[in-house]
């Protein structure tokens, strides 16, 4: 498992990744720093790397889970309900793959405008 900061809007949230490919290819491809726009209580924005898009695929995911989009290599943050929730479950436009979870509390991201420039980078 590894360890990243993600450094966002003057806050650093501490995440994990997972073992899955696409995590894994994400920990290798650190540091980076990427432009987000948000969808509903997601963040949402392409990568710079190609990430495998192999495992399986879901469409509804945790507040605070860390998500690749395929269809758009696109990294995804969820701190609450999108346009295509039903209900206050965080829901993704169409199928992604868990790359890992913030560990802090996301509740920070609500107060974020509707685009964020972030940093990911491991934590030794």
């Amino acid at each position: 498992m590894t360890v990243i900061a993600i450094e966002c809007g003057g806050h650093s949230l501490a995440a994990t990744l997972g073992e899955g490919p696409a995590a894994r290819k994400l920990a290798e491809s650190l540091p980076l720093t990427l432009a987000l726009a948000r969808w509903g209580d997601e963040y949402y924005g392409a990568l710079p790397v190609k990430l495998p898009a192999g495992e399986p695929r879901r469409d509804v995911f945790d507040v605070g889970e860390l998500a690749l989009w395929p269809d758009g290599n696109a990294f995804c943050v969820f701190f609450g309900p999108t346009p295509a929730s039903r209900g206050a479950e965080p829901r993704m436009a169409s199928p992604g793959i868990g790359l890992g979870r913030i560990t802090h509390d996301v509740a920070v991201l609500k107060s974020q405008g509707p685009t964020l420039r972030v940093s990911l980078a491991r934590v030794e």
